[in-house]
């Protein structure tokens, strides 16, 4: 049992790493893309340049909050250590929604509603169902 959990400990370390490396990795190519941008003098440069530095930072939390809940698994959790995790949970869930916020402009819940291009990935799969029909517009014979 202690070497599963020497796994499972070196598993969330490992999956640590990977969160600081996506940050990292998504910082300098968020850079060299706004740079590239600027000298060939291509579209907006700031705004592409937040929304690829948010989604790098928004990929890096999503690991780090998946290592700490692996770590904290992996050793007997104790009513400190999930409070601890509980905590960091809800603040980088916070950081998440906020860059969600900041990168899109709209909750994410709000994605199929106000949809712009480029975005379809991100919407939700649509059903084989008929569409409810349009209301009928009010007739203006008299």
């Amino acid at each position: 049992m202690e070497q599963f959990g020497q796994a499972i400990t070196a598993a969330g370390e490992i999956i640590d790493v990977l969160g600081v490396l996506a940050i990292v990795v998504g910082v300098l190519y968020a850079l060299a893309d706004a740079a590239i941008r600027r000298i060939r003098r291509v579209g907006p440069i700031y705004s592409r340049f937040r929304r690829e530095l948010g989604r790098a930072i928004l990929i890096g939390l999503e690991l780090l909050v998946a290592a700490d809940i692996i770590r904290t698994v992996a050793v007997t959790p104790t009513l400190e250590s999930v409070a601890v995790l509980g905590l960091i949970v809800l603040i980088r869930t916070f950081l998440s929604w906020s860059l969600e916020v900041e990168i899109s402009g709209r909750w994410p819940w709000q994605k199929w509603r106000t949809a712009r291009p480029g975005d379809e990935a991100d919407l939700p799969e649509p059903t084989d169902a008929a569409p409810a029909a349009a209301p009928a517009a009010p007739s203006s014979a008299r």
